[in-house]
């Protein structure tokens, strides 16, 4: 892996391959290698590049006190910056569609393609009235969670509050793809956990009215209905959106069926003309 000087701290990235430039973007409390299965298969034909987001993976811990969306947006323009790369393909992975959708806010037309799996606009994934949400928020519970339990067992915690109305399955079908998320929080600390979902839960929906970036949106069917219903708006918000669904898939639909993911990611880009 190489790495990236910040401010505050070290992004760590890698890139494998060369060709058009796809970037993929993680999800909460995981890292760079949740991609793996599309790094292997892409990186024939493009220069594939991944990244541990702030308080994530080998990037781990940055002297930010608060961690926003916008802040890891931010992280990637500077990334894309020092790569000169103009002209990217991003693909996100639920925190990570966050970021993308943040990036296609700013620059509507700048980026090639954008890919949204796992795709969500806000957490939780429901609209609440203006100005509530500071009041609801449960970072008051989790941090007490966190001092008792630590991540692992408030991330377990987290996904049954989410199961409880969806299934067991809604992470992943695939026992192998939820023990992997599971080590992945075990690199996350304490403090970095709790920045992490705030920085979530904080996010409002960008405004993707006027992108005119092509954009994938892919689900899983044991996805949660109300961040299927996100998906859907994402679709019928930005110019030119398309949106798929893959049965015997959760969240983390790009490792429960990576070869239909990159099929449909395949034939996204060959009609976009990355290249």
């Amino acid at each position: 892996m190489a790495e990236l000087s910040l401010d505050d701290g070290t992004l760590w990235y890698e890139r494998t391959g060369e060709g058009p430039p796809l970037v993929f973007v993680h999800g909460g409390w995981m890292n760079g290698q949740a991609w793996q299965p599309q790094v292997e298969h892409f990186a024939e034909d493009y220069q594939v590049i991944t990244l541990d987001v702030r308080g994530h993976g080998r990037t781990g811990p940055t002297d930010a006190t608060r961690y926003t969306i916008d802040l890891f947006t931010d992280d990637l323009e500077r990334l894309l910056s020092h790569l000169e790369i103009e002209r990217p393909t991003l693909c996100g992975l639920s925190l990570g569609s966050m970021v993308v959708q943040e990036y296609l806010s700013r620059y509507p037309d700048r980026a090639t393609g954008a890919v949204l799996a796992g795709a969500v606009r806000s957490m939780p994934p429901v609209d609440l009235p203006s100005g509530m949400k500071p009041f609801l928020s449960p970072t008051p519970a989790l941090a007490t969670a966190l001092s008792l339990t630590g991540p692992r067992t408030t991330f377990r915690s987290l996904l049954v509050s989410i199961q409880g109305t969806t299934g067991e399955q809604w992470l992943s079908v695939d026992p192998a793809v939820r023990a992997q998320a599971l080590e992945a929080v075990d690199d996350v600390s304490r403090s970095e956990f709790r920045k992490i979902f705030e920085a979530l839960f904080r996010y409002d929906p960008s405004d993707l009215t006027g992108v005119s970036t092509p954009t994938l949106v892919v689900h899983g069917e044991q996805e949660a209905p109300l961040v299927k219903g996100q998906g859907e708006a994402i679709v019928s918000e930005v110019d030119n959106g398309q949106r798929f669904t893959f049965d015997n898939a959760g969240h983390l639909v790009n490792q429960d069926r990576p070869v239909a993911f990159n099929d449909a990611t395949g034939a996204f880009l060959d009609r976009i003309d990355v290249a």
